[in-house]
């Protein structure tokens, strides 16, 4: 069966409003991840990469505080714990594994925690394999525009806190599908996480395209007076909650502006931040956005980007960690979202990326 999230249509038309804000619509794909078991073959978030058999495992190799990091577990015993969570409260939109699957995950759980009774590992261990993030085939996401001959995008990343944004460090990766003869079948794994929050959960993707428009940081200071105008959302006869009567810009800036969650292109979640502007390091251009990495799908805010086929299980609500709002069980920092951005002019410039 495939995947299938819906956004509802947008409470209000934006350009009927602020025809102003025209030029500035951008094409983005909500990915809408949700747990399954993904293989090399699928898009997804969490699951196993189509990464060639004679290509070595991309390993971090900076300094890390294993014995200080205050949390003690491998990716297979944070897997087996919300495994075990979601079967206590019977959740039908937790993790989910076959008898083979969890028996191999409690056996590999097992012998990692031999490793971590042991102790930190000795200075030759530092480098530590990356964990897979997201795999993206342009097939699904035809918003990516690969370099060459790539169909294929993969993101990794450290799951440590790195200097001086306290994140993940991530490495990103374009490759050719049909190029991968003999596939690696088991990558390596880190022994420890910093972080539960930073084990990614298997996820199938349901991508969907949309149309976005700036986040209201991202608006000049003329454009933001303009989304602040009440008698413009009146003249135009905006059918609005009246809530947001004495704040109309609040209601763009939840409603109309950039999609929360997981998403390919469009607009950055700025919230906590001003807009950060980021330069290619090789050729000098404006950096665009490429992924965004998000703790939640929506929040409390922001209800009406929440999918059709989610309404139910939103409203009906979960136990904490067990939030349909939260389905990879990632958690990027204190602003719940990481920007990946990527090079206008190629692909193959270095990448960078930022907490927002």
């Amino acid at each position: 069966m495939v995947l299938v999230r819906t956004t509802p249509p947008r409470p209000v038309e934006v350009t009927a409003v602020f025809p102003e804000l025209a030029p500035l619509a951008r094409p983005a794909i909500r990915l809408h991840p949700r747990p399954g078991s993904p293989s090399v073959g699928d898009s997804s978030v969490g699951g196993p990469l189509l990464w060639p058999a004679g290509k070595p495992w991309p390993h971090c190799e900076d300094a890390h505080l294993h014995g200080d990091s205050g949390f003690r577990q491998s990716p297979a015993e944070v897997r087996l714990d919300r495994h075990s969570r979601a079967r206590r409260y019977e959740d039908p939109y937790g993790p989910s594994f076959t008898p083979e699957e969890e028996a191999a995950m409690e056996q590999k759980a097992a012998r990692l925690a031999e490793r971590l009774d042991a102790g930190p590992p000795w200075p030759e261990e530092c480098p530590v394999p990356l964990l897979p993030v997201v795999q993206l085939y342009v097939r699904d996401v035809p918003l990516l525009r690969p370099p060459g001959e790539a169909d294929l995008l993969q993101v990794l990343w450290c799951p440590y806190d790195h200097e001086p944004d306290w994140k993940p460090a991530t490495a990103v990766f374009w490759r050719s599908a049909a190029s991968v003869v003999d596939v690696l079948a088991t990558p390596p794994e880190p022994y420890e996480a910093n972080y539960s929050g930073y084990v990614p959960e298997p996820c199938l993707l349901a991508p969907e395209a949309i149309t976005e428009y700036p986040n209201s940081l991202d608006l000049s200071p003329e454009l933001r007076k303009v989304v602040g105008n009440w008698s413009r959302w009146q003249a135009a006869g905006a059918d609005m909650d009246g809530s947001y009567t004495e704040h109309p810009a609040e209601f763009y800036h939840s409603n109309l502006s950039n999609a929360p969650g997981w998403k390919v292109g469009g607009w950055p979640p700025w919230g906590r931040t001003d807009p950060y502007r980021r330069y290619c390091t090789v050729c000098e251009a404006q950096m665009v956005p490429l992924l965004t990495i998000a703790s939640f799908e929506w929040d409390s805010s922001r209800h009406g980007w929440v999918p059709y086929e989610d309404r139910a299980a939103c409203a009906a609500g979960r136990p904490a960690g067990l939030s349909p709002a939260q389905p990879t069980r990632v958690e990027v920092g204190s602003t719940d979202n990481m920007q990946l951005y990527v090079c206008p002019t190629s692909p193959e410039h270095p990448h960078t990326d930022l907490i927002q």
